[in-house]
């Protein structure tokens, strides 16, 4: 294909300077200190020696040492603590990710000078932040930064399907992420820009970086020794280049496979001459490599569509009914690297960007053609789901809200399980994050930047303080993905019918520690329920504020699913949920009022939302439009929201004050 970036031509005096990097030891967990490996890498290119001196500065620290290098060579130059006592800091400024804490910088500048000039100079941005994992029973590997303990959320990211580069279109997609309180983007071979690693690094988000599946690279059987060779080479410049970066959290040596032990060697030697800083893992996998054995992780599925209960049903106890692939299925214990509730079809304004009016409805070969490929090549199972779950679509716009419905109960289910059962599970990669090009399958926010039902399926799950139901045994449970103790909080539990009758109530009290999960009730036998009745979860604090919440749709009809038909990508429901009944609620007429703001580059519109009725609003999509146009992207505090007979709410919209210009939203 050739070249597809940008490429810079730079130049230097005999020798240059490349590949600056900082490589931290931290003391946790205590972090009251932090010890420092610079490295960098010279090349002579000319044909002699040449002598000089490399010097560097990290803010008010300065060291240097003496170097020949030799005619043609490329030579790794460190300065080690040991032997430069002033790069052990005292109180360093730690980087976290966003979740933990802040993402702090520091700025490395280095040169080399040759008979008193420089011959070339060069400078990185880095944090101090020391990223450990280890394998712990049952092949999972539990992350820790700076010595406390992470549960890895992340999504996929697909490049443009064009390869362009959009720097704002960057800017926006990040602020999705973490807007949804992911804390990892994982790429699979497809290694992106400085430009997108200098963005992690600041706005403190994880990065999953790896060998790509399915290609040449991964064939290994198919190899000629040059493909060896270059196949070294390449990780090697890989590493120079994101060894810098403190959001990288990981590497991965294969995806769908672990390498042979000749290659896996090959590429460990690399990663050590190179200072790799982070964990390194074998594959994806849970297969086993055969030089250095358990990955600590698994790629098990499903990416087709599931019921929600899958996740917390699915257990690697000796009573389990069922086997599926190499690592388990895809319940939520160890860390899977690559799953989904499959199809997430957006909404109708986005279809009709997609199609032809005249292919909107029914779903056809138009519809699947943005679907995916294989097992995949349309969504008939999704569909099904939905039809018998919800009542059949009789339009695309029924259809398109439904699917919402449907998306926002799995992904929330599958963040949800997997954040209950940590450290059990200790990480999840949603397939995937986003698409390459328009489409209907496996994202949480769709090609023209629309965020669904998956999308705040996704936030509502990842919020720091967060009641939860266990589908598997009608479990209550208060997780906390924030690092600082909440202590007198007040849960509410309550279940209501259809009609708004009120079936049972509970009040608990709740101290959540730091990163802590918590069972607090097991709901009773309730009699007397509708056929679809309502969960509603609140979490206040101290001063009544509200801090948590959760608002499920159940039913009476249970959901079972047929294990013993599971395969690689999916396991089948053998009986539906029974939420038909959602059709015969009320229409209810909504007061709304709505003000807008400016700051800075950004428009906050606040709307004032209140249901005077004795009704539930149910699953209400809230948007900001101009000129009958919705604009985007936008960062909705809530959306899909349900509101409670009297209930007031007010929920506000970001996004930027140029797309707006001077009307009113």
């Amino acid at each position: 294909m050739g070249l597809w970036r940008a490429v810079d031509i730079t130049t230097s005096g005999p020798v240059a300077l490349r590949y600056p990097t900082v490589v931290s030891k931290v003391d946790s967990p205590q972090n009251t200190s932090a010890h420092l490996t610079v490295t960098a890498l010279l090349k002579n290119g000319t044909n002699g020696p040449v002598k000089g001196t490399l010097k560097g500065r990290i803010e008010h620290i300065e060291f240097s040492q003496d170097v020949e290098v030799a005619a043609g060579e490329s030579k790794d130059v460190t300065f080690a603590p040991e032997q430069f006592s002033q790069l052990n800091i005292s109180s360093p400024r730690l980087w976290w990710p966003a979740q933990m804490g802040k993402p702090e910088l520091y700025k490395l500048d280095m040169e080399f000078v040759v008979a008193g000039k420089i011959s070339d100079k060069s400078e990185a941005n880095f944090g101090i932040r020391e990223v450990t994992s280890q394998v712990l029973a049952a092949n999972r590997r539990l992350f820790s930064i700076n010595g406390k303990n992470i549960l890895i959320r992340g999504g996929g990211w697909s490049p443009d399907m064009m390869l362009r580069e959009n720097s704002q279109r960057l800017e926006d997609e990040f602020r999705y992420v973490q807007d949804m309180g992911l804390n990892t983007i994982r790429l699979e071979g497809k290694l992106e820009t400085k430009e997108f690693f200098d963005l992690a690094d600041r706005k403190g988000v994880l990065i999953m970086a790896g060998w790509c599946c399915c290609d040449h690279w991964e064939h290994w059987a198919k190899w000629k020794p040059e493909d060896f060779k270059i196949a070294e080479q390449s990780l090697r410049d890989q590493m120079y280049g994101m060894r810098t970066h403190p959001s990288l959290v990981m590497w991965l040596n294969g995806s769908d496979n672990p390498p042979p032990p000749d290659v896996e060697q090959t590429y460990l030697r690399v990663e050590k001459e190179l200072l790799w800083p982070n964990p390194v893992v074998s594959s994806a996998t849970a297969k086993l490599a055969g030089y250095s054995g358990e990955s600590g992780v698994k790629m098990t599925g499903p990416y087709e569509y599931i019921a929600p209960g899958y996740w917390e049903e699915d257990r690697t106890t000796d009573d389990s009914p069922h086997k599926c692939n190499p690592g388990g299925c895809g319940g939520a214990y160890g860390f899977n690297t690559e799953t989904s509730m499959g199809p997430a079809v957006p909404p109708i304004e986005s279809m009709r960007a997609m199609l032809p009016k005249d292919h909107l409805w029914p779903v056809d070969d138009f519809w699947n053609y943005h679907a995916g490929g294989g097992s995949f090549k349309d969504i008939h199972v999704f569909a099904d789901a939905l039809n018998a779950r919800y009542g059949k679509a009789d339009s695309a716009e029924d259809f398109t809200f439904k699917s919402q419905l449907q998306t926002y109960e799995g992904v929330r289910a599958m963040y949800e399980a997997y954040s209950r059962n940590k450290y059990q599970s200790t990480g999840v990669i949603q397939w995937m994050l986003n698409n390459a090009w328009p489409s209907i399958i496996w994202h949480l926010y769709d090609f023209y930047l629309r965020p669904g039902g998956g999308y705040f399926g996704a936030k509502r799950a990842m919020e720091p303080l967060h009641p939860l139901y266990g589908y598997d045994d009608r479990s209550v449970w208060v997780v906390s993905s924030q690092y600082q103790d909440a202590k007198g909080l007040k849960l509410t539990t309550k279940v209501l019918n259809l009609d708004m009758t009120e079936k049972y109530s509970h009040q608990d009290a709740v101290d959540a520690t730091a990163d802590s999960t918590t069972k607090i009730l097991t709901l009773p036998d309730i009699d007397g329920l509708s056929p679809t009745y309502f969960l509603v979860l609140r979490l206040e604090d101290q001063n009544g504020k509200l801090v948590g919440s959760n608002f499920y749709w159940l039913s009476t009809s249970p959901e079972k699913i047929d294990w013993e038909k599971s395969n690689w990508y999916t396991t089948p429901t053998a009986s539906y949920a029974d939420f038909t009944a959602l059709s015969q609620l009320p229409k209810v007429k909504l007061k709304v009022a709505d003000r807008t703001e400016r700051k800075g580059a950004d428009a906050i519109t606040h709307v004032m939302v209140e249901n005077p009725s004795k009704s539930l609003a149910f699953f209400v999509r809230l948007k900001v439009n101009k000129a009958g146009q919705e604009i985007l992207p936008v960062v909705w505090q809530d959306n899909y929201i349900s509101l409670l007979p009297g209930e007031k709410r007010e929920i506000s919209a970001t996004y930027r004050a140029s797309e707006l210009g001077a009307a009113r939203p």
